[in-house]
């Protein structure tokens, strides 16, 4: 599928929903479970992309969009969720992703971009020169690696229970 912002927009009002719906009310051994030392829970990832949100999708937009010389980003900090989402419970983390979503996702369609727009360049501190649609496009696959991270962390921990179904189930062996 080519990159369009209608079909980018499917996902991105939808990933907000889709984590509510699957989070919400469920106890805390589901939402605070790893797949071992040094991975995330489900709540750490909820507030890696409420981070997301804050400082990485739209600021790096307008710094392509901006009329500024230096287009580099900032580092990204992947694990800022730790001190950012310490003492909050998940239905608040929920809320505020939602909102942030919105907000982010009214201010991306306010700019009505253009081919010609997407097409423009920033520069990332590790992978060099991007354009905006592919910035853009890593925002979706992004959301949905996350979910699926999500439902696989949660799957694993099955995966001694689910006895010889384990061969069929490549979510719990991959």
């Amino acid at each position: 599928m080519e990159y369009s912002i209608e079909k980018s927009l499917e996902i991105l009002k939808q990933t907000p929903k889709t984590l509510n719906s699957f989070l919400s009310n469920l106890s805390d051994e589901w939402i605070f479970c790893t797949e071992g030392d040094n991975t995330w829970s489900a709540f750490d990832i909820v507030g890696h992309l409420i981070h997301g949100e804050k400082t990485d999708w739209i600021p790096r937009m307008n710094i392509i969009l901006s009329h500024s010389e230096n287009k580099t980003f900032q580092p990204y900090d992947r694990f800022a969720q730790f001190e950012n989402s310490k003492g909050k419970h998940l239905k608040q983390l929920l809320n505020e992703f939602s909102d942030l979503r919105h907000k982010n996702i009214e201010y991306l369609k306010s700019l009505a971009i253009t081919e010609a727009q997407l097409n423009l360049k920033g520069k990332h501190p590790e992978l060099g020169e991007v354009t905006l649609k592919e910035l853009l496009a890593c925002w979706v696959a992004h959301d949905l690696g996350h979910i699926a991270q999500i439902a696989r962390v949660m799957a694993k921990q099955y995966k001694n229970e689910v006895g010889p179904w384990v061969e069929f189930l490549p979510i719990l062996t991959k």
